[in-house]
C-alpha cells in the first residue's frame, strides 16, 4: 500500500514539473512572439517643425524618404542620420513606395495623379485618372512582387484644390490596381468607404487595407492576376499608414502606432507625444530602425525585429 501510495507521489510530482514546463516553454514563446521593441529603446525625436509629415518609403540601402505635404516636400532621412530635402515641387506627394527599380512612386495629389520619380528626380506619371475621370485623392500604395500597384483613393478636402467635392461618376472611395507595365487602373475594391492605409505581405499573399468609414481593417487574399477574394475582418481599428516587420506584425498609425500579429491579435501600442501619427516605415542599415512621422515631427525606434518592405 505505502508502494502504490509512493508511486502515486512520484507520478503527481511528474506531472506538476511536465505541465510546469510546458507552461513555462509556451509563456517564453509568447513573450518572444510580442517582444518586437528593443530593449530600453523609446521613441526618439528626430526634428520637428514641419507642417504635415506623411509617406514614409526605404531604399534598399535603408535611406528613409517622407513628405511635408502641406510645404511640397520629399525629405531624406540617411542611414547615417543626416537629414536634408530630397525634392521641392513633390505635386503635393503623399504616400509613397519604392519600386524595383528605385524608382520613388508617390501618390501626388495636387491633380490626383499617381507619379514615378527616378533617382534624379525626372517625373513621370502613371496614372491621371480613372476611365476620363479625375481620382478622389491618391492616398496611400504597395507594390506587389510582380511591380503591380495598389492605391488607395479617399477624399479628403485639400485647401489647394479649386473642386470641392468628387467626381460622383466614381462612384465613392475605392482602392484600385495598376498591372505592371499597364496604364489604366482597375478596381481592386468597390466596396470601401474611405480606404486609407495599405500594405501587402512580401510572398504577395495578403493585402491589408484600413477603412476610415467603419473604423476597420480588412485583409485579402491577392489572386494570380492580382485580382483581391477572401475579403476579411482583420482588425477593428483603422490605420492612416501601414508596414509590415518580418515576423509578419503589422503596424497602424493613428494615436500612436499599434502592433498586430498575423491573427489580428493586438500586441503592442506605442505611445507618440503627438495628435496624430500619420504614417511608418522600417529603415536603416539593418532594417531595424522604425521610422515614424507624427504631425508636425518625426520619430525613431529602435526594433528587435527588421521590416520587409
Amino acid at each position: 500500500m505505502r508502494t502504490l501510495f509512493a508511486q502515486g507521489i512520484r507520478i503527481a510530482i511528474l506531472f506538476v514539473l511536465v505541465f510546469s514546463f510546458v507552461r513555462s516553454a509556451s509563456g517564453q514563446q509568447n513573450t518572444s512572439d510580442t517582444n518586437i521593441i528593443a530593449p530600453g529603446a523609446q521613441p526618439v525625436l528626430v526634428d520637428s517643425g514641419f507642417a504635415f509629415t506623411e509617406g514614409p518609403a526605404v531604399d534598399k540601402a535603408g535611406n528613409i524618404f517622407f513628405t511635408d505635404q502641406p510645404n511640397n516636400k520629399i525629405w531624406e532621412y540617411d542611414i547615417d542620420g543626416k537629414l536634408s530635402v530630397f525634392m521641392e515641387n513633390t505635386g503635393r506627394s503623399n504616400g509613397m513606395y519604392f519600386d524595383a527599380n528605385g524608382n520613388l512612386i508617390s501618390c501626388a495629389d495636387e491633380h490626383d495623379q499617381l507619379w514615378s520619380i527616378d533617382p534624379k528626380k525626372n517625373v513621370t506619371v502613371l496614372v491621371k485618372d480613372y476611365q476620363g475621370h479625375l481620382l478622389n485623392g491618391p492616398n496611400d500604395l504597395w507594390i506587389d512582387p510582380h511591380g503591380g500597384i495598389y492605391l488607395t483613393d479617399p477624399y479628403f478636402q485639400r485647401d489647394y484644390w479649386t473642386r470641392k467635392s468628387p467626381d460622383p461618376a466614381l462612384g465613392g472611395e475605392k482602392v484600385y490596381y495598376l498591372a505592371h507595365n499597364k496604364k489604366e487602373l482597375v478596381l481592386a475594391d468597390s466596396a470601401t468607404k474611405k480606404p486609407n492605409g495599405i500594405i501587402g505581405t512580401p510572398d504577395g499573399k495578403y493585402l491589408y487595407v484600413a477603412d476610415m468609414g467603419p473604423w476597420k481593417t480588412y485583409r485579402y487574399d491577392i489572386n494570380k492576376d492580382g485580382t483581391l477574394s477572401n475579403k476579411q475582418l482583420f482588425a477593428n481599428e483603422a490605420s492612416d499608414g501601414m508596414t509590415i516587420d518580418e515576423r509578419g506584425n503589422i503596424y497602424f498609425t493613428n494615436n500612436g502606432v499599434s502592433v498586430y500579429d498575423p491573427q489580428g491579435k493586438k500586441i503592442a501600442h506605442i505611445a507618440i507625444p503627438e495628435k496624430w501619427t500619420g504614417n511608418i516605415c522600417f529603415g536603416g542599415r539593418d532594417k531595424k530602425m522604425l521610422f515614424i512621422t507624427a504631425s508636425k515631427s518625426i520619430y525613431t525606434l529602435r526594433m528587435s525585429v527588421k521590416g520587409v518592405e
